[in-house]
């Protein structure tokens, strides 16, 4: 019976040594645990890639590996077991928390928490990310209670209560009509009495004014204690004080029809911004919810039980239903099953996993009941990392929108300046009215305020980002997004990125000696390295049943070729345009080598001792839809280049096919000499999936990074695609330029309608009721259309 996944089936010997410490959710290594246990648990450690590289066996047994040294030694170290009850904020490492923020409904909102929680002691840097609704703050020092409750106190007296991540998030349930009346109660009763006062004005006036200063004083008093606590918390200039102070204002004048429909307005934009900003959160959302919440598991016994997702840990057991979806990520067992990964990867076709396979949390079961070994920790799934990177992305704010934070924070201490010198300056110099120009000063304040401009570019940013991820591709911030738009060039990787990445090997030459030891030779030094070609040659080997040879001291050098020691012998496998003056061919040699290279294969050159005994070829075929790509990049004014460390004549042949430009015989620094080159006139982006590759990405404007590659290539990517179709390449290049159009758009229409109704204002054209209705439906016309962008990848 096993104790760790609650089977009585499973059969994983590994199990054996688990412990309730996996219950655990922070582990100390410093304190109990010596240096070897924690640097043999950490030496397999890395982040996973959205999609693991499953059948690879040697990787296999190094996570494996990895399980049993951390489950034993876990188990031996009992003290490291302590446990403590649940934090109502998470730590997530070092000195950071995190929340869950209640009650934001833009991002406007979230900059007025960041404000209120300046000047807490200790505290380094608050941060709220309004697309996952968190609250993440850090501590230059462990935090004291009373710094967690002095934030907890602050946020809920600022209107954002806070929650523990830990909870549950409680899904929505339509309200009753008896529930939105009392949530709108005091729209609905400021519209009542409006409406009341409004039939009572033909027959009895001051009953009727006195009525609508009842409705203004009614809508009033929640928008003034909310401006009192902004203000407290540091943000005077908000959208509420300017509210309260035209509100009052007008009722200084006596124009309490005006007052109260200044009010109206204001509090219906609010529902219609709130709305609009909920709707371009709906992405992020959705893919929160593909996560259930409670799972089945199997017990000791052999028998179901639903438990929380919130108790799994690593080597749990779990069974889920056709329709069902993954809590985390997990080994399949038992017999081969299907998955919709869609909402992952944006792939309609279902993908067929084979027992031992990865299957990544938010996977939909399609044709089976299937049983599980979960693999993530808890907040380390393929769906938590996806969320990590879009609330990072938050904080890579595109430039134009760095510059509208930027400019939003003078310009409306500004405009309050101005409007008192409009109210003060006319009746002084000029002898007019006080009241004429008290009223357009209170008109002008409305119109100036920032609302529509600040939030036209993160709301555009948000929705180009989720309509991004719908599509499959993970772009990391508002800045990937903008740079994307403006690329010049898009630089590509051959192998696994314009080629499939599964070469075979298709020739074998042998100058000296048999075919047969040739190929052990070969394959024994290439046996465990995760290159391409290098497992092309090791299947090659077991398919022809060659002996099984034990090489030593292997080497590898990027770029050129491997080598090692066989049964005594000095062996290498070294490309055949990256040979030494040592390292010398025959004129027979090197024309069949150099035939089979200008027939589009990758060649190298067998060495043993020196003497070169034989070549071996591979072809590594192009993707379907590669020449697609490339051509639907150039009709869009993207031009596209190869870089790869291949052969010149092998490269020619498959730009040729692309009809593309190329640089060959690179290794990583050359591709990024490659990348500095074209960077000098031109803005570039890097695709590539190969640790080889993320140097270069990094040296470009933007890297892109294939689904099915390294880590450390995902890692570096500016964007990494969840799938590995580069088609969808030419498609979101057009969502960037959508978005950044978008942006432009938005934020043309904020200053041009304020630039309008601001000079109608100053001459008396307009009034306060059409300052909040400018104000308000500037901020609505502005959302709604960032929403269009939502769109994109379900109109096609």
């Amino acid at each position: 019976m096993c104790h760790s996944c609650s089977s009585s089936r499973c059969k994983n010997t590994a199990h054996a040594h688990s412990s309730t410490h996996l219950q655990s959710t922070t582990v100390s290594s410093e304190t109990c645990c010596n240096t070897s246990s924690s640097v043999a648990s950490s030496s397999c450690s890395v982040t996973d890639s959205l999609q693991e590289d499953s059948d690879d066996p040697a990787r296999a047994r190094g996570c494996r590996h990895e399980k049993d040294v951390n489950i034993e030694h876990e188990h031996k170290h009992s003290c490291c077991a302590t446990s403590s009850p649940e934090p109502e904020a998470v730590i997530t490492g070092g000195n950071v928390l995190e929340w869950r923020v209640s009650n934001m409904d833009c991002p406007s909102c979230a900059g007025k928490l960041e404000t209120a929680l300046r000047g807490i002691d200790g505290l380094v840097d608050a941060k709220v990310r309004f697309a996952t609704e968190k609250l993440v703050v850090s501590f230059s020092a462990p935090p004291s209670e009373a710094s967690l409750s002095t934030i907890k106190t602050r946020a809920e007296k600022t209107g954002f209560p806070l929650t523990p991540v830990s909870e549950p998030k409680k899904a929505k349930v339509p309200l009753t009509l008896f529930q939105r009346i009392q949530k709108e109660g005091v729209l609905i009763a400021l519209i009542s009495v409006m409406a009341l006062a409004g039939v009572l004005s033909f027959w009895h006036a001051e009953l009727s004014s006195t009525l609508f200063t009842l409705a203004t004083v009614i809508g009033l008093l929640p928008i003034l204690k909310k401006a009192g606590s902004l203000a407290k918390s540091g943000s005077p200039f908000s959208i509420e004080m300017l509210m309260s102070i035209a509100a009052l204002g007008a009722l200084y004048l006596g124009e309490t029809v005006e007052a109260a429909m200044v009010l109206v307005l204001f509090l219906i934009g609010e529902r219609l911004e709130g709305y609009a900003s909920s709707r371009a959160r709906d992405g992020i959302q959705a893919l929160m919810a593909l996560v259930p919440d409670d799972v089945i598991l199997i017990d000791d016994n052999g028998e179901r039980k639903s438990v929380p997702v919130s108790s799994l840990q690593p080597s749990h057991c779990i069974e889920i239903a056709p329709g069902g979806r993954l809590p985390a990520d997990a080994e399949l067992m038992g017999h081969t099953a299907s998955f919709d990964l869609s909402a992952l990867t944006g792939e309609s076709i279902p993908v067929e996993k084979l027992v031992g396979e990865k299957v990544p949390a938010g996977a939909l079961v399609v044709d089976q009941v299937v049983q599980l070994r979960v693999v993530s920790e808890q907040g380390k799934s393929a769906i938590d990392r996806i969320l990590t990177l879009i609330e990072e992305a938050e904080s890579r704010r595109a430039p134009v929108e760095r510059f509208i934070d930027r400019f939003s924070r003078w310009y409306t201490p500004l405009m309050i300046l101005v409007a008192a010198l409009v109210v003060v300056v006319p009746p002084l110099l000029f002898g007019e009215s006080w009241d004429t120009w008290v009223y357009r000063g209170l008109a002008l304040l409305l119109i100036a305020c920032p609302c529509a401009l600040v939030i036209s570019t993160p709301a555009a940013m948000t929705s180009g980002l989720a309509a991004a991820a719908r599509q499959g591709a993970l772009i990391k911030g508002g800045a990937a997004l903008e740079a994307l738009s403006k690329v010049d060039y898009i630089a590509f990787d051959k192998t696994g990125t314009l080629t499939e990445g599964k070469p075979a090997v298709t020739d074998i030459l042998t100058w000296s000696g048999d075919e047969a030891t040739l190929i052990a030779q070969s394959s024994a030094i290439e046996t465990g390295s995760h290159h391409p070609l290098a497992k092309a040659l090791v299947a090659e080997a077991k398919r022809r049943q060659v002996p099984e040879l034990v090489a030593e001291k292997m080497k590898a050098t990027a770029g050129r070729g491997v080598s090692g020691v066989v049964n005594g012998q000095n062996v290498s496998l070294v490309a055949l345009d990256k040979l030494d003056a040592e390292q010398r061919l025959s004129d027979v040699q090197q024309d069949a080598a150099q035939a089979l290279a200008e027939s589009g294969k990758t060649v190298a050159i067998v060495f043993v001792e020196e003497q070169a005994k034989g070549a071996i070829a591979w072809r590594d075929e192009l993707r379907d839809t590669a020449k697609d790509t490339v051509s639907a990049l150039n009709r869009k004014g993207v031009r596209s280049v190869m870089l790869t460390g291949d052969n010149p004549k092998a490269a020619a042949g498959l730009a040729a096919q692309l009809n593309m430009e190329y640089r060959a015989g690179l290794m990583p620094e050359g591709k990024v000499d490659a990348i500095n080159a074209l960077a000098k006139g031109s803005r570039v982006a890097m695709v590539g999936d190969g640790i080889n590759d993320a140097p270069a990405m990094k040296a470009a404007t933007i890297g892109i990074a294939m689904g099915g590659g390294t880590d450390v290539a995902l890692e570096t990517a500016d964007i990494a695609l969840s799938h590995n179709r580069i088609e969808s390449l030419p498609d979101i290049v057009n969502l960037a330029r959508a978005t950044m159009s978008n942006v432009h758009q938005n934020v043309t229409l904020a200053i041009g309608l304020k630039a309008v109704f601001l000079v109608t204002t100053v001459l008396g054209y307009t009034g306060l009721w059409v300052a909040v209705l400018a104000d308000s439906g500037a901020t609505a016309i502005v959302t709604m259309n960032a929403l269009r962008l939502l769109k994109w990848g379900k109109a096609k």
